[in-house]
């Protein structure tokens, strides 16, 4: 298993306050594909092309009402809210309903506009319970500091961290919400081959870049997204009006953990010309999601998707899917496309609770079931099968 500081935050999961990895919007436990606003800021900047702000079924209500009360009385009896309505979540059974304090809901909407504060390491536990850096950011502070892929961080902060869960090696990196911000220390034990030293890193305020671009043998454009935070649709669109006219695509959403729906339906629509992307329920009426017009159907595309591919991810595979715009190419994917609307508690914590679920423009559910590729291909071999692939639909 493997974490980032950049691009985790640490959040407490419905059952007890163990420490989840939310990727940027979504991730394992996270909120699902669509989280929908809180009341009172702003508009749906979550749905797609003209979907509206949903108004929570009864069902739903009488959750939210259970939660919140639980919250307000704990709050009362000077006990902690967030712990109540994490119980009050779990009770009701709500696979993906989760709560957040009021910092850690912050760094969640941070996050969406792809930005963080953190060292900028990637991480691994190995299966000796070592910790291995596996990516460093260009200009982070863990770059300046000459860390290197393949070091190992023995302690932080004076905890050594080897056996410990990667998302516990995150939160120690990141900092408690009230302590991580930019210019904040950290100080880093680590070990190169013989070499242990230590390292005091200062956060700082950094950018992902969730979308790169290169070019493959032959000409074929490689386009990962690794989340869907505010202006990858964008990024998408340009990186395919900017390929090679004469060969095809790769669309890599492995390991993307999801985002915002509207990037989704963007990114969507750079391979689609109009059309719908996929429906949703929501207080009992069904709603939808459609592509812009204009996008590029002609070259050949493969989608690359493994069981990281998440949420939001989904949503554009099964669209590609289904419309026959893509093949498909990897291993089942994780199977999260739930919708959650957040409610803000009486001590300005945050839960999200479960409202709807996506289906793929075929009716197909996601939730629970993922989607099943084309054709299996694991690890490297699932890029040279997609080689494989667009030769073939090239001639």
């Amino acid at each position: 298993m493997s974490g980032r500081d950049l691009f985790c935050q640490p959040r407490r999961a419905r059952r007890g306050a163990t420490l989840t990895l939310v990727f940027a919007s979504v991730l394992v436990a996270g909120a699902a594909t669509g989280s929908l606003p809180l009341a009172g800021r702003g508009p749906d900047v979550h749905g797609g092309p003209g979907a509206t702000r949903a108004a929570a079924p009864a069902a739903r209500h009488d959750e939210v009402t259970e939660v919140t009360e639980a919250a307000a009385d704990a709050l009362a009896e000077g006990k902690s809210a967030v712990e109540a309505a994490e119980r009050a979540v779990s009770r009701s059974g709500d696979r993906w309903g989760s709560v957040y304090t009021e910092g850690e809901f912050a760094e969640f909407e941070e996050a969406l506009d792809g930005a963080y504060t953190g060292v900028g390491l990637s991480a691994r536990r190995e299966r000796d319970g070592r910790i291995e850096v596996t990516e460093v950011s260009t200009g982070s502070p863990a770059d300046g500091a000459g860390i290197r892929v393949g070091d190992r961080i023995v302690s932080i902060d004076g905890k050594r961290v080897a056996g410990l869960p990667v998302t516990e090696v995150v939160a120690l990196l990141r900092g408690a919400p009230q302590d991580a911000h930019a210019g904040t220390a950290v100080r880093l034990g680590l070990e190169r081959g013989p070499r242990a030293w230590q390292q005091t890193l200062r956060r700082a305020r950094l950018s992902t870049d969730p979308v790169t671009v290169r070019e493959l043998p032959g000409g074929v454009t490689l386009i990962k997204v690794t989340a869907f935070t505010r202006g990858t649709g964008d990024f998408v669109r340009d990186a395919v009006r900017e390929a090679r006219s004469d060969a095809g695509l790769v669309l890599d959403l492995r390991g993307n953990s999801g985002g915002l729906v509207s990037e989704a339906v963007t990114a969507a629509s750079a391979f689609l010309d109009g059309g719908l992307v996929a429906t949703y329920d929501v207080d009992g009426r069904q709603r939808a999601l459609h592509a812009e017009s204009g996008g590029d159907t002609a070259r050949p595309l493969v989608a690359l998707v493994d069981g990281g591919t998440m949420s939001a991810a989904e949503l554009v595979t099964g669209a590609l899917q289904d419309r026959s715009r893509a093949v498909v190419v990897g291993s089942r994917t994780f199977g999260k496309g739930s919708v959650q609307m957040p409610t803000e508690l009486p001590d300005g914590s945050v839960a999200e609770l479960t409202v709807g679920h996506y289906r793929t423009p075929a009716g197909r559910a996601v939730d629970g079931k993922g989607i099943t590729p084309d054709l299996e291909a694991d690890g490297d071999a699932a890029l040279d099968r997609a080689g494989t692939v667009l030769t073939g639909l090239g001639r």
